[in-house]
């Protein structure tokens, strides 16, 4: 029996869809454990681009059952659309993907009010992506969310419409200019419940019991990244969920002492989508080259993800919080070309030399202090060793394990699945 866990290091966007690819032929079960379908997954191989924004990264393997946890917010709406563009590949949906009753729905109000929200907040707006997330979260740990076992109640449109009329209230309370046909709306979404309703709800944290029980091998996926934590990241332009380790033990059910291996996906550089502190952000051509070969672009947003050098502070607290057990590295072969690459090694904070994550990283507190490193030339992309990198990267590598005090096992040189070093 394994229990493993594999979640992002930095504000999300790290690769996750493609290192769970790559390692869910190792695993009988691929639980997803949080967040909504704000995040995009994206795999690459045979050709084909898929991103996935719900359902969890080992549905293409057909030995590998796939669970979306109770920690997961689903938008029914949302979710049949990623089926139907499933359809095509001929996987069997109905018998490999299964969901936690407890896991909370995200009604089309919660979208509404997502947006009026944010609108209300004009220039100090947190970046939301607007699939109604935040809200969903608040109204479950308000005690008012609708579950996806409710469904099966006879009263759940009551329910719902209890709740939807609640919401349509406090819209009218933000007094903002949003246009929307709610009966429009709501058909779609009911629509989207009969198709749900295919599908197999399960008592999820007595799936995982017994499931652990008889021996199977569980890998638990993450979304976004630990600095979107709602308590470990930078506050408030965070995610609304635990994204951190021990969101897997509240999102699945699962004992903290059952996790073996915690993987910890990094890139080379580091990017942030939205709002929020960001201390080795780049606003020169560096930093737009890196977005542009990098294709820094969001895989269900489209929004442009700001670029900066490696920050070994945050990455290191990341791992601090998340007790990672391996590191991979993705995206070193963006870094291809760069005459010289900095790494961030210490914050100055308020005049004084820093090497820990302090609670404000605002930039009149915060200034980065770099290491250099000589860049490399070669193209990545076709290496399939360790040996064959540059020596310029591997010193890199090195001197990222030795800061982190952790081993990176895993260097990716390109989005498709066979593009992974296995160090």
């Amino acid at each position: 029996m394994t229990v493993d866990l594999l979640l992002g290091l930095q504000w999300g966007d790290e690769g996750k869809g493609k290192i769970v690819d790559v390692l869910t032929s190792n695993y009988d079960i691929i639980a997803r454990f949080q967040g909504g379908p704000n995040a995009g997954h994206t795999l690459e191989f045979d050709g084909i681009k898929h991103v996935l924004r719900t359902i969890p990264s080992g549905i293409f393997h057909k030995n590998s059952v796939n669970i979306i946890g109770n920690g997961v917010v689903i938008d029914p709406v949302v979710f049949q659309k990623e089926i139907e563009g499933l359809e095509k590949f001929n996987l069997d949906i109905k018998s490999k993907l299964i969901i936690s009753r407890k896991a909370h729905l995200i009604l089309p109000t919660h979208r509404l009010l997502d947006a009026a929200s944010e609108a209300s907040k004009g220039k100090a707006k947190i970046g939301s992506t607007l699939k109604g997330i935040g809200p969903t979260y608040m109204d479950k740990t308000g005690r008012n969310g609708l579950r996806v076992g409710d469904i099966e109640l006879e009263d759940f449109k009551e329910r719902y419409r209890a709740l939807a009329d609640k919401h349509e209230a406090m819209i009218a309370f933000y007094d903002v200019a949003i246009q929307y046909n709610l009966a429009e709306l709501e058909k779609e979404f009911f629509e989207a419940i009969e198709e749900l309703k295919k599908l197999d709800f399960i008592d999820s944290e007595e799936y995982m019991h017994q499931a652990q029980k008889a021996g199977k091998s569980i890998l638990c996926e993450g979304a976004q990244g630990s600095l979107l934590d709602v308590d470990f990241g930078t506050y408030p332009f965070v995610t609304s969920s635990n994204t951190t380790a021990a969101g897997a033990c509240t999102g699945l059910g699962i004992a903290p002492n059952k996790i073996k291996e915690v993987y910890g996906i990094f890139k080379a550089y580091v990017t942030r989508v939205g709002s929020g502190p960001f201390p080795t952000e780049l606003f020169d051509e560096v930093g737009a080259t890196m977005a542009k070969v990098g294709n820094e672009f969001g895989s269900v947003t489209g929004r442009q993800r700001r670029c900066g050098w490696l920050d070994l502070v945050a990455l290191k607290y990341a791992v601090q919080v998340n007790g990672v057990t391996q590191l991979m590295m993705m995206k070193g072969d963006v870094l291809s070309g760069f005459e010289t690459l900095k790494v961030c090694t210490e914050y100055n904070y308020k005049g004084q030399n820093i090497s820990h994550f302090p609670y404000n990283i605002e930039p009149e507190n915060v200034t980065p202090v770099y290491k250099e490193f000589k860049g490399w030339k070669q193209d990545l992309t076709g290496l399939t060793t360790y040996d064959q990198l540059p020596i310029e990267l591997k010193e890199y590598i090195e001197f990222i394990e030795k800061e982190i005090e952790v081993p990176i096992k895993i260097v990716s040189v390109g989005p498709d699945r066979k593009q992974t070093i296995t160090k």
